[in-house]
């Protein structure tokens, strides 16, 4: 079976923490070849480089940078991805993990080159860039998997298969929260995470809203989102926190509480969760996820946790480096499954379908009606959700309603 180079566009926090350990396992285990890694600018290719913590893990292996190391960090190359892209062999794999606004250029420009693409969440900030990508990929008979890595926990997937056979009964009311450290106002995220571009409905919010939608199948009708702005040190204004509801086809509500604001000092790298309260027959059914506390807490010697906090929440199952049968040590939980799955359905329609574009076509549909993995075909809703998102939290948390016919859409209500 044929390797798949992997060129990854953009080289920030979600790239080391998930995207470049996932990848460089699969690349030591034969399924992924050459790694390329093209940044802005020169400046976090080197820190990828030199992450000690990815050198202990993956011994011997390594990526090409571009820019080269050795440019000046700050000398910037908005561009060079294109011709990074431009020069791959034709369908192998193109990971976007850009800023919310800048994933559809990418995209685009990754099809256009006839290669498969794996884009981290939201694919695109409106439906019509969604539907126009579903389009491109159906005609040149190329893969797009969206990274809702919380589809691959496997309590989603326990709750999914539960929901379906009607252990809980119908979904009628909810609410989930997911508020980030605060230490990320000091990251990259003060460049680009400003009010006029993204906000944390849209950026982590949209996490459980589609994770509602994976475990009930019911669809969004309206949202409305207000926001709370701050300061970010550089000065740049940005929604630091957000509240949103979200109604359902069938009338039931979800609450959606967001932010960057979760004390550095916690024990916790996070405060997220999911509780939704389901209507059955004279009595109700529940499902509720603790995704901050997972049963294992650690004290260290010294604050090398999250935040730098000493005494620490440690989930195992998002993304953990661990012992393994091999060399250095492995990526597990449902972060890299979610990636090895995406590369996985990339790499097996190529080995059997091939040049054969209809077959290819045949094998992606097929990846769309499973409904596992998310695509432009399947999870939709999350760009109606997003766009709705976008134009209430700009307009004072105006409520917005999503129309489904005759064509989908998005409009003050």
């Amino acid at each position: 079976m044929e390797k798949l180079d992997v060129t990854i566009v953009g080289g920030g926090m979600i790239t080391n923490d998930l995207l470049l350990p996932s990848i460089y396992h699969l690349q030591r285990i034969g399924i992924v070849g050459d790694i390329k890694i093209c940044a802005l600018n020169s400046a976090p290719l080197k820190y990828l480089r030199d992450n000690p913590e990815l050198k202990q893990a993956f011994p011997g292996q390594s990526f090409t940078p571009y820019p080269d190391f050795s440019q000046p960090e700050d000398k910037n190359y908005p561009e060079l991805y294109k011709k990074v892209v431009s020069e791959m062999k034709p369908r192998q794999v193109v990971v976007v993990a850009m800023p919310d606004n800048l994933h559809y250029e990418v995209v685009m420009e990754a099809l256009k080159n006839n290669q498969h693409v794996l884009c981290v969440k939201p694919l695109v900030l409106q439906y019509k860039q969604a539907a126009e990508i579903e389009h491109l990929l159906m005609e040149k008979g190329l893969f797009v998997g969206v990274e809702y890595h919380k589809r691959f926990d496997r309590r989603s997937l326990m709750a999914k298969r539960a929901y379906q056979l009607g252990y809980f009964g119908e979904f009628a009311m909810g609410e989930a929260k997911l508020i980030e450290p605060y230490y990320y106002r000091y990251s990259n995220f003060q460049n680009w995470f400003t009010v006029d571009r993204t906000d944390p409905f849209v950026y982590i919010g949209c996490h459980y809203v589609d994770l509602v939608y994976f475990i009930t199948g019911l669809k969004p009708v309206e949202v409305s989102v207000e926001g709370v702005k701050g300061k970010f040190p550089n000065g740049n204004i940005g929604f630091m926190w957000s509240d949103a509801r979200v109604r359902f086809e069938n009338g039931a509500l979800l609450s959606v509480t967001n932010g960057l604001g979760y004390p550095d000092a916690g024990a916790g790298s996070n405060d997220q969760g999911l509780l939704m309260y389901c209507e059955g027959d004279g009595k109700t059914g529940m499902i509720k996820h603790d995704d901050q506390y997972r049963g294992v807490a650690y004290c260290y010697l010294e604050g090398i946790g999250p935040g730098g906090s000493a005494y620490n929440y440690v989930s195992p199952d998002f993304f953990r480096l661990v012992p393994w049968e091999g060399e250095g040590y492995k990526p597990v939980g449902y972060g890299p499954d979610s990636v090895s799955a995406i590369i996985g359905t990339i790499r097996n329609i190529e080995n059997v379908a091939g040049d054969d574009i209809e077959k290819r076509r045949e094998m992606i549909k097929a990846v769309d009606e499973k409904g596992i993995i998310a695509t432009p075909a399947n999870s939709y809703i999350n760009e109606l959700v997003v766009e709705a998102g976008r134009l209430s939290i700009l307009n004072d948390g105006k409520p917005v309603k999503i129309y489904y016919e005759p064509q989908p859409a998005v409009d003050f209500r």
